[in-house]
């Protein structure tokens, strides 16, 4: 791992938080962890949507403090246009925040760390990780 420059998908982020074996081993192990700021939202949604919604608001926080956060611009917009178009054009469809999330990765050249296979699907975004 070392040497990795990684954006951590949404599962993977749950899977630190709640204190899957090995997971905080490989991101102490990795060079560069990033955070997309989609995952950030669905961390926020989900601790909105849940029955422990201090606690989990601010597990969101103590992520969003402990790694860089990469936000939307414009290139990352035409990225995610591209993605998904030729997505479309293949047939095979994957989860709106997903898209945004492959598109931070390509613009910033990062491997994507999740447990979602679709990924795959998504042209030119051929590192992908599953931990």
């Amino acid at each position: 791992m070392t040497g990795n420059k990684v954006l951590l998908d949404t599962n993977i982020i749950s899977a630190l938080l709640k204190g899957e074996p090995g997971i905080a081993d490989k991101i102490d192990s990795t060079k560069s962890v990033f955070i997309p700021v989609i995952a950030l939202g669905e961390l926020y949604y989900g601790a909105s949507y849940s029955k422990h919604v201090n606690k989990n608001t601010r597990n969101a926080q103590k992520i969003a403090q402990s790694y860089p956060l990469l936000l939307v611009d414009e290139e990352t917009s035409v990225k995610y246009g591209s993605i998904k178009a030729a997505l479309r054009k293949k047939g095979t469809p994957i989860p709106e925040n997903d898209i945004w999330i492959a598109a931070i990765a390509l613009q910033h050249d990062l491997t994507v760390i999740t447990r979602d296979k679709h990924f795959k699907e998504v042209d030119g975004l051929s590192m992908i990780q599953n931990w």
